[in-house]
């Protein structure tokens, strides 16, 4: 297909491209923000704000002291962290350095951690110490040379970060004991930093930037590799995305984002942190976004316009007794995406905020951003939106053809946030790409005569009922929309007489809710072959550090 048919129903003033080569790389677009930016409030954590200028300068000293212990050009530097202002200060030194970063979820075990870093190769890795005694039960077998350790309170300055410090390791216990003999303290390297020599590499747009590891729920992890043009690509792809509504905040306001997703997550990365410094926004870091109460303390001390999140975030906020204590009255975008945003969450939010959840849709590989909603829709619309400026997108057949419109596909993605492959795995990268650039999603999708995208699910979670095809996502849709229920996933059986059947797994919302209930309620809002054989309570769903549900350990079990 070459005709791009979803552009006539862009919002006005989003134009059809974007030009990428306005920066040679993210170094360019950071020094740049650092620069023009320098008094402005980059990064808001417990209380403290943290300005350009700052962040500008412990990167260079931290990236400084990267330079000095020795490694080469290209090198991988892992960051294990959660949302604390040492993260975009590490990342900034890391690309600055001429390095590459290996974003790491700080809730790895010991095994995952293993694997990440002997597959990426990383000779340094800067980390929390709340999860210092994972790296320990695994270093000796990776390639890992130099540690770097932060602590929650390293920034928050004197008296402040000793007292957070002391509250995270001696009251809430959280930094369990482990010995890594040579390793420096953040505080003292960025010190050490500041006296040595920082050489500025030249860095260029085909060069890596980023190791996005992806698809550990598929087997093993695998590290999508984003170059520096990708992620410049999906940086400006995203602001002109959101222009529409974000040109309305009032001249004088800083425009800021709530980063509750973790930055190691290629969607925070992006469009928090990335976008944050590409249009001088301040960036409000949340570091456990499973402390509602915490989150919600923290916003109701600012005023914020963007907040992009996962539908499970959205539905635990907006059904928090603490909500109304929020001012949600300068909100202009809720972007939802990293899984399906449910209509019963997306019309409650609305109900709420007056700000319609505008879900949209990409993956590690396309850095992540390839389709959205427009900003300035006033309804949920169940779909993933249209693709984004620059961005091709196909739904393809098994043996790599279009399908008619209306019929479901493999959705397949072209644009310059795609990916330059998998790190070091030349076979995953063939199975994945096709000759003409598409990146295969391994996500079922149908197109509109609009050009507007629907997800009808994965490959892998599809349910076959007696050769009926049953998609969760459109089950857990339904099921979501019933009184009393908080959360639900559905995925599939075996079962003797249909091959499969589906089970639903429900967490209540009303305690009153009986099975009986919920099977009226399937009975009378879906066909036959999709109500559910089983349906099981629990008091929680199996979830990533991300928030998606994860089905597959709902199935294992």
């Amino acid at each position: 297909m070459t005709e791009r048919i979803w552009l006539a129903a862009y919002p006005e003033g989003v134009p059809a491209d974007i030009d990428a080569s306005q920066y040679p790389s993210l170094v360019a677009l950071i020094e740049e923000a650092f620069g023009k930016y320098a008094d402005r409030t980059a990064y808001s954590f417990m209380g403290k704000d943290v300005s350009y200028a700052e962040t500008d300068e412990q990167s260079r000293a931290l990236a400084g002291y990267l330079q000095s212990l020795g490694l080469a050009r290209g090198d991988r530097v892992a960051i294990m962290m959660p949302n604390v202002p040492q993260y975009p200060a590490t990342v900034a030194a890391i690309l600055r350095a001429g390095y590459v970063v290996v974003n790491v979820n700080p809730l790895y075990t010991a095994r995952e951690l293993e694997h990440q870093m002997k597959d990426s190769g990383a000779k340094a890795i800067i980390i929390i110490e709340n999860f210092a005694a994972t790296l320990q039960q695994c270093i000796a077998s990776t390639q890992i040379k130099h540690v770097v350790l932060a602590s929650m309170g390293d920034r928050l300055g004197g008296l402040k970060g000793m007292l957070v410090n002391f509250v995270v390791r001696k009251v809430k216990k959280l930094v369990p004991p482990f010995s890594l003999p040579g390793a420096v303290r953040y505080n003292d390297a960025i010190a050490k930093g500041r006296g040595a020599s920082f050489k500025k590499p030249e860095i260029g747009p085909d060069d890596v930037a980023v190791l996005q590891y992806t698809g550990g729920t598929t087997g093993v992890a695998k590290g999508a590799v984003l170059l520096h043009r990708n992620l410049i690509a999906n940086v400006l792809q995203s602001q002109a995305w959101n222009e529409p509504v974000m040109k309305q905040i009032p001249a004088g306001q800083q425009s800021t984002s709530v980063c509750a997703l973790p930055l190691y997550h290629i969607f925070a990365f992006t469009v928090n942190m990335m976008l944050g410094m590409r249009t001088g926004g301040k960036v409000i870091l949340i570091p456990n976004p499973r402390d509602l109460p915490a989150v919600l303390k923290e916003l109701s001390k600012h005023t914020f316009h963007s907040f992009p999140a996962v539908n499970t975030l959205f539905n635990g906020l907006a059904n928090h007794p603490d909500f109304n204590s929020v001012d949600w009255s300068n909100l202009k975008v809720s972007l939802g995406g990293g899984m399906a945003v449910q209509g019963a969450v997306a019309k409650l939010w609305l109900e709420k905020t007056g700000c319609p959840i505008c879900e949209g849709y990409g993956l590690s590989e396309t850095s992540p951003s390839a389709t959205c909603n427009p900003v300035t829709s006033k309804e949920f619309t169940g779909t993933i939106g249209l693709p984004i400026p620059s961005t091709w997108v196909r739904i393809l057949d098994d043996d790599g053809h279009d399908v008619p419109l209306g019929q479901p596909g493999e959705i397949a993605i072209k644009g310059p946030q795609v990916m330059a492959g998998y790190w070091q795995r030349p076979d995953e990268t063939a199975k994945v790409m096709t000759a003409d650039g598409y990146f295969k999603s391994g996500d079922i999708g149908i197109m509109d005569e609009r050009g507007y995208f629907k997800i009808v699910d994965r490959k892998k979670d599809m349910i076959l009922v007696s050769g009926f095809n049953v998609y969760p996502n459109e089950i857990e849709d339904v099921v979501a929309a019933m009184p009393g229920v908080l959360e639900v996933a559905a995925v599939g059986v075996p079962d003797e007489k249909t091959g499969e059947a589906v089970k639903l797994v429900i967490v209540k919302k009303d305690p009153g809710l009986t099975e009986d209930a919920v099977r009226k309620f399937c009975h009378d809002n879906l066909t036959g072959y999709k109500r559910p054989r089983a349906i099981e309570f629990r008091q929680d769903l199996p979830k990533t550090p991300v928030g998606k549900v994860l089905r597959r350990e709902l199935r294992d079990k």
